[in-house]
């Protein structure tokens, strides 16, 4: 006679054992978060939204005082559109404490720059979603995502071109953050962005004189000590920050030391990508790691944006493969690891 046997689920328990238990340190060891600081309740909220500034190497709002975006990443818009709607970023405003959504905008791979057709339709998109943060009372990252393109300075006339529309568009809104160069990497020297962002800041600055612009670091967004060795001129620096990004199972101590000590040399930095599994966007999630670099943002009051929304098939995705809902009717069994992770990083 067949028997049927059930196979109790070890290995998912363990996982989930090891989610709550690191939410539930992460918690213990963090204050007390407050929903109402950072979540708009109203619908077309603008008048929420605090002008940011930097401030030494903080960000800060009107009044001077620290303040912290707490964000999610899209991934390329040009595969994931669908994530960018009025629902998805409610929901993760409402119910996650998340006040930031960046716009991964990919240069090439797809890209702005592949056509003047996909140029097109990738503006409507970086248009459309930042319409959307503005109604919800977010604040928007538009990312000129550089990858295999290496060097800014190769799409140089198109960027030029790019940002002077949209910051001319959103010349008069407080919550655009303009990021201009994703990942500088492939040899790319801290002269090369310098001499990029130098003809970029302009052209930004000439639309909108005080928006927070983000600019690039070499070797992946990793190397701020170049910059804080070599920052931009009081000329151009005015309300820039620097971005490193990280991946917790590949960057460790050595990265962290380097954040922390260019922080501490008075650099404005901002973590405008990152993941709790390796730098390939994928792999195992290292929750150890995770853990300090979490506790490094909080001690730091740094601002972040998670990489990514999307199920794609990979460790950094923030909802799992099977998960099919775009429109913000999420459960919580549709997110990954590193979804339910990031999660926590916002309640803390």
């Amino acid at each position: 006679m067949n028997k049927c046997i059930y196979k109790f689920p070890f290995k998912k328990i363990e996982k989930l054992f090891l989610i709550i238990v690191f939410c539930l340190i992460y918690l213990f060891f963090t204050t007390t978060y407050t929903k109402a600081d950072t979540i708009p309740s109203d619908i077309n909220c603008q008048s929420s939204m605090y002008p940011l500034q930097v401030i030494g190497s903080d960000l800060c709002d009107s009044s001077g005082n620290k303040f912290q975006l707490k964000g999610i990443s899209t991934h390329g818009l040009q595969w994931y559109p669908q994530y960018v709607n009025y629902e998805c970023f409610k929901y993760f405003r409402d119910n996650w404490g998340c006040n930031l959504i960046r716009l991964a905008m990919y240069t090439e791979d797809g890209g702005y720059t592949t056509s003047s057709q996909q140029a097109t339709t990738l503006n409507n998109l970086v248009i459309k979603g930042a319409d959307l943060c503005t109604d919800l009372g977010m604040y928007c990252i538009i990312d000129w995502h550089i990858l295999n393109d290496g060097n800014p300075l190769k799409h140089l006339e198109e960027s030029k071109q790019f940002f002077d529309s949209v910051s001319y568009r959103y010349k008069d809104n407080k919550n655009i953050i303009y990021e201009i160069c994703n990942e500088p990497n492939g040899g790319t020297s801290w002269a090369d962005i310098k001499t990029y962002a130098l003809q970029i800041i302009p052209v930004i600055r000439a639309n909108a004189p005080d928006a927070i612009i983000l600019v690039g670091t070499p070797f992946w967004s990793q190397n701020v000590d170049m910059a804080a060795a070599d920052p931009l001129s009081s000329e151009y620096n005015h309300n820039v920050m620097y971005t490193m990004h990280f991946y917790a199972a590949t960057h460790k101590e050595d990265l962290q030391n380097r954040l922390i000590s260019a922080k501490n040399s008075g650099l404005p930095i901002f973590i405008s990508e990152f993941s709790s599994c390796d730098a390939s966007g994928n792999g195992n999630i290292d929750y150890a790691s995770a853990s300090k670099w979490f506790q490094i943002i909080k001690d730091n009051n740094l601002s972040y944006a998670g990489w990514n929304l999307s199920n794609k098939n990979e460790s950094s995705a923030i909802l799992k493969s099977a998960a099919n809902t775009v429109n913000g009717d999420f459960s919580d069994g549709d997110f990954s690891e590193s979804g339910c992770l990031l999660h926590c990083l916002m309640n803390g």
